[in-house]
């Protein structure tokens, strides 16, 4: 069946993983995208474990996309990456700000009724506009990683790349409505326009942010600690257990299955805020506490009386559980060149089957059909 997006034509001038995740959720929804690289190919092909000109990164962003290599360095291809940008219903790119539209694939040069995303490290203008961003630098601007204090005490960044990923969502939510716009104008009979979507790292990352950014800015300093003592605790066997808990009484039964029943009337301990406040104290009392029995014990007496709690798996141990298992969470995918591989589902989207292009695999026949 087509798909929500057939017949909008996507061109993907993006690298890495923002922009393309985007483009590839376009090309899910059944749009015909046409990934641009240059000669060397997307840099993303050059990351992870690769076989040939594929690798896993490359993969995992660009699948159900045509391939086509253009020399933006030359006049010519120069040309004709242009002429298909005016063709294009979408036009993705993540250039500095600027240089999109000085080599022909910025809004300006998009058709009258184009959505034009536009994705950099901190917007198209503002005076960081011109700084070079990654996820790292991102979630560190943010604040992300200050509140990622390991035991150690030291401010860490997120182990994996939340704010390319989540950029990428955004980038596609905010195609999505401006689509809904378009298609709208052209049932009402509106005067076509074209819309610019700024996507940011910096402005990504700061939503997943809401609620310190939020409190802070209504308290004028760092709000308390939410929860505590939720977190990660060690069994015996040097496992970990990630205990959560949003109600007073859930720290109440905490507290029963670790043989403290007193702890919730210490004046130090009998409220989230006051719990906050002494955390220092608090901690090690439960990490002994913890310490008598083995994570996988914990999880199931703890999951026994209805705590939110589990074990902390490593991605691979996730990939085997049996539920991920039973439910398909993480369906197969064939990417010829470099192997079958498992995928995790997006929620809400049906298997991928089309894989990864080669680089420029469709050039000839992309140039052909869009009269480039």
């Amino acid at each position: 069946m087509p798909g929500p997006y057939d017949g909008i034509f996507v061109l993907d001038a993006a690298q890495g993983i923002a922009g393309p995740y985007c483009g590839m959720l376009l090309a899910q929804a059944g749009a015909t995208v046409v990934k641009l690289e240059p000669p060397k190919g997307d840099w993303s092909r050059g990351l992870t474990a690769r076989e040939g000109d594929h690798s896993v990164m490359h993969t995992a962003f660009n699948r159900g996309k045509k391939g086509l290599v253009l020399d933006l360095a030359q006049p010519e291809d120069r040309a004709k990456a242009a002429r298909l940008a005016a063709r294009a219903d979408v036009l993705i790119e993540a250039f500095r700000p600027g240089v999109a539209a000085r080599i022909g694939l910025g809004p300006e040069q998009a058709k009258e009724d184009a959505v034009c995303v536009s994705v950099s490290g901190f917007g198209q203008s503002g005076p960081y506009s011109e700084r070079p961003c990654t996820d790292g630098v991102a979630q560190a601007f943010s604040g992300l990683v200050s509140l990622n204090a390991g035991a150690d005490g030291v401010p860490h960044k997120v182990g994996t790349l939340v704010v390319d990923v989540f950029s990428g969502l955004s980038a596609f939510a905010a195609c999505q409505a401006a689509l809904a716009e378009q298609a709208r104008d052209r049932a009402t009979g509106a005067t076509p326009r074209r819309r610019h979507l700024d996507i940011s790292l910096m402005q990504a990352a700061a939503s997943l942010l809401v609620l310190p950014i939020a409190e802070g800015g209504l308290l004028g300093r760092m709000p308390a600690e939410l929860n505590v003592p939720a977190g990660t605790w060690q069994g015996s066997d040097g496992a970990w257990v990630m205990v959560a808990m949003v109600r007073e009484s859930e720290f109440v039964t905490l507290c029963q299955e670790l043989g403290l029943p007193e702890l919730p009337n210490d004046p130090r301990f009998n409220s989230f805020a006051q719990r906050a406040a002494n955390k220092a104290e608090i901690v090690p009392i439960l990490r002994e506490a913890f310490r008598r029995k083995t994570a996988a014990e914990w999880v199931t007496q703890l999951q026994g009386v209805r705590m939110l709690c589990d074990r902390v798996n490593t991605p691979l141990e996730w990939l085997r559980d049996p539920h991920v298992q039973a439910v398909g969470a993480a369906p197969l995918f064939n990417q010829p060149g470099l192997g079958t591989l498992p995928f995790p589902a997006i929620p809400g989207f049906g298997a991928w089957e089309v894989p990864a292009p080669g680089l420029g695999a469709d050039t000839d026949a992309i140039l052909r059909e869009w009269g480039a």
